[in-house]
């Protein structure tokens, strides 16, 4: 074994650490913002109208506007094609490489044209 079973398992394990570091490191600052509170409460002091308005405004999810749409689209354009550079690059090793990886590039690659396209279309202009 020349440990080339690695490299998929490091690359879907970091996109599962991508997608999962920021969901847990945000579910524990929200837990110790409650704790937070409940001390407050219990101790009987008034909160913030800041607080409870910062509370109330994280689940609300802001509007599509074309700038956001342009610039999400933009990234994941960014990311195909890093990643198919990363299949052309890993080719010259493994010539076989290339074309799966390049599939695997086409799917943020697709998703990030949909949102330029959206874009264009979006009545939000912002």
């Amino acid at each position: 074994m020349d440990g080339s079973f690695l490299i998929p398992i490091a690359m879907f394990g970091m996109i599962a650490l991508i997608v999962i570091v920021p969901a847990w490191l945000k579910s524990r600052e929200r837990r110790e913002m409650q704790a937070t509170l409940r001390t407050a409460i219990d101790k009987g002091q008034p909160l913030p109208t800041d607080v409870v308005e910062a509370l109330s405004r994280e689940n609300i999810k802001p509007p599509a506007t074309a700038t956001r749409d342009l610039r999400v689209g933009v990234i994941l354009l960014a990311v195909s094609i890093g990643i198919a550079l990363m299949g052309y690059l890993i080719s010259f090793e493994e010539m076989d490489a290339f074309y799966p990886i390049s599939g695997m590039a086409a799917i943020p690659g697709m998703i990030g044209l949909a949102f330029v396209v959206l874009s264009a279309f979006n009545k939000n202009k912002d």
